[in-house]
């Protein structure tokens, strides 16, 4: 584990956790990142980072999914069940069924190899506005607890509650469920979802967001395949339901 200079304070105390069994694209993404103010911890393989996020509690992980020993998924899966911390996976170009495995699990984004630099510093950010940013719209101003039915959002802590015990969400499923929430009975098509929850430099696709919605089911319906709060419009997009 190592932590990497501070060369700007815009990003400071803010950090990140890399997570790759090639030294050298750690030390290359190490060094961009640093540049941009962010504190790095490092870690080659999947053991090593569930013991590093755990000790460290980082403001986000990039993680590799092929690593030795402890794979990425098995380490992306340790993770999660301590923290809701967001997660970027690094997969390699065509594997496909690696990313949607990922996005099944949770993970926030996706970025495949080679990659430039640039662009993981982008998506790290975009990530990170997308975490720490409030969706909700007039209907609900950013610091008042939403209450819908059995369900209390609270955007000021970033809490949710369902009948009356808090639920973990990543960062993509507090947002979509936050801005659902604020706007009870009002049809989001997929591409004002988008448009929504993702940053600007964010690739999320229809697939990826049904995975998002259908994970956010499993964690806040009494029954995922019969919902009662997020419903689908069917050939449209998403809405929640207004209840009492």
């Amino acid at each position: 584990m190592g932590v990497g200079r501070i060369s700007q304070p815009v990003n400071n105390g803010i950090s990140i956790l890399l997570v790759d069994d090639e030294p050298q694209i750690v030390e290359v993404l190490e060094r961009y990142l640093s540049d941009e103010g962010f504190q790095i911890h490092k870690a080659y393989d999947g053991a090593s980072a569930v013991t590093i996020a755990a000790a460290q509690r980082p403001s986000l992980v990039l993680l590799d999914l092929k690593l030795p020993g402890m794979s990425g998924f098995e380490a992306f899966r340790e993770i999660r069940t301590a923290s809701t911390v967001p997660i970027i996976m690094l997969t390699s170009r065509g594997e496909e069924v690696d990313r949607i495995v990922g996005l099944e699990l949770g993970a926030d984004d996706y970025i495949t190899k080679p990659f430039s630099p640039r662009e993981v510093v982008a998506r790290i950010k975009a990530v990170l506005r997308r975490a720490h940013a409030s969706p909700a719209t007039v209907a609900a101003a950013p610091s008042s607890v939403i209450h819908n039915g059995d369900i209390e959002i609270d955007p000021q802590d970033h809490e949710v509650r369902v009948r009356g015990a808090v639920v973990a969400l990543t960062p993509t499923e507090f947002r979509i469920l936050e801005l659902l929430a604020a706007n009870p009975g009002r049809t989001f098509t997929r591409a004002q979802l988008l448009d929504k929850i993702k940053g600007d430099e964010l690739e999320i696709y229809d697939r990826t967001l049904d995975r998002h919605v259908a994970n956010l089911r499993h964690k806040i319906e009494a029954d995922a395949s019969s919902p009662r709060y997020v419903l689908t419009v069917f050939g449209v997009g998403y809405k929640m339901a207004k209840l009492s």
